[in-house]
């Protein structure tokens, strides 16, 4: 009964802020300005009001109903246009004051408006300087004329309240920077996650597309040679190209829904229009067709896998298939033919990678210099980047006695 009973109230709640929200800041601050009246204007709030001059008060009259009235309606535009509020309602202070109108809790307006000047208020540089100087300015006149009009505060009374008025400003000119800080540290947040997010779709685009194009490549000349030498074997080279551009699409094809997928959200994992959160991380493939795609393009791939293969996070499990993926890759375009071997070693805590090719590549390299496979720094080092992301390490070069080799450990999980 009480589950019930709550429910609904919640529900009114959520759509009661949700239109809420939908107002503009002027209809906010109206419909806030309005409600708050009755208490501002009720005879029992008078007492707490401010009061400057300490003149003699007079009884109240139509002047003194108008300039309540003014002390606290101009506040509907209080973030809309603040500069105008303010000058209103200090008017409004100022002729209310000077002709020691009863005290209202109307007059905290002044407050209000100060602050709202400051949190709100677009002034900077000079224009900041002479507003200042003309308020300090109306502000001297002010108290000369409470002064000139019997007022028992002293000098020193005045310039107490002048630093009371200017800390309301102050307190919202805090309240400002702060709220800007904030809004530049988000910016900076969304450009950092959208940068992640081209640096991640480009390296997706250069492990699929180098993978299937290489190998189409390197089937395509193998083709030309069958040609004339063994013209039967042509249709087995075609049928090769055929299903690695058939592979390629596919993974093209998921590629792009998950960028659709994404929503416009910048960040791996992050939330969608829904307001999910979601993990867009693509599944990989298996290291088994991965092998056979490339046996298919002439290249004789031997496959060992050991260990417990256990349930690990999308993300590890495609760093560790995009290492076999780029290293077969580099063994097509610089070691064509030569033997290659992906061995898999599945731990309780990590996964180990190792691919070596033998031979002396056309273009060898050293562990420290230009990786193998070079893509636009997309190759190697976006792999080293890719197994960074997740907590592993990549290590990468030409063995001693001829060939290359890779070499990745991975954690099971991701880190946290």
């Amino acid at each position: 009964m009480f589950e019930a009973t709550v429910s609904p109230l919640v529900e009114n709640v959520r759509a009661g802020a949700a239109r809420w929200s939908a107002l503009s800041v002027l209809q906010r601050d109206t419909a806030v300005t309005l409600l708050l009246t009755p208490v501002v204007f009720a005879p029992v709030t008078a007492r707490i009001g401010a009061e400057f001059g300490d003149l003699p008060p007079r009884s109240y009259d139509v002047a003194g109903i108008l300039l309540t009235m003014a002390l606290w309606l101009p506040l509907v535009l209080r973030r809309r246009w603040p500069g105008i509020c303010l000058a209103l309602v200090a008017s409004a202070f100022a002729a209310h004051e000077l002709l020691g109108c009863p005290q209202t809790l109307a007059s905290w307006g002044l407050y209000i408006a100060l602050y709202s000047l400051g949190a709100h208020g677009r002034a900077d540089g000079v224009r900041l300087g002479l507003a200042t100087a003309a308020a300090t300015g109306l502000y001297v006149l002010f108290a000369l004329g409470l002064y000139d009009r019997g007022s028992p505060q002293r000098m020193a009374d005045f310039v107490l309240i002048y630093l009371v008025l200017v800390g309301c400003w102050g307190i919202g000119r805090a309240v400002r920077a702060r709220r800007s800080v904030e809004v530049e540290q988000r910016r900076l947040g969304v450009e950092a996650a959208r940068a992640e997010e081209r640096s991640r779709i480009a390296r997706e685009l250069h492990d699929v597309v180098t993978h299937h194009v290489t190998a189409m490549v390197v089937q395509a000349d193998a083709a030309q040679y069958l040609l004339a030498d063994a013209p039967d074997r042509v249709a087995v080279s075609l049928g090769a190209i055929s299903d690695s551009g058939r592979h390629a699409l596919t993974d093209l094809q998921h590629l792009l829904g998950v960028l659709k997928a994404s929503g416009g959200m910048p960040a791996e994992g992050g939330a969608t229009d829904d307001g999910t959160v979601g993990d867009r991380t693509p599944a990989p493939g298996r290291l088994s067709d991965l092998v056979e795609q490339t046996r298919a393009a002439g290249q004789p791939v031997e496959l060992t896998e050991s260990g417990e293969r256990r349930p690990m996070a999308t993300a590890v499990e495609l760093a560790a298939y995009r290492v076999v993926q780029e290293t077969l890759t580099n063994a097509l375009k610089h070691a064509p033919g030569q033997p290659t071997k992906v061995q898999v070693r599945y731990g309780q805590a990590e996964i180990e990678v190792e691919v070596t090719t033998e031979g002396t590549p056309a273009t060898a390299a050293s562990p420290r210099s230009r990786p193998l496979g070079r893509g636009g720094g997309h190759g190697l080092l976006g792999l080293r980047e890719r197994v960074g992301v997740v907590g592993g390490e990549l290590l990468s070069g030409s063995r001693p006695d001829g060939g290359f080799s890779v070499h990745a450990r991975i954690p099971s999980t991701e880190p946290v």
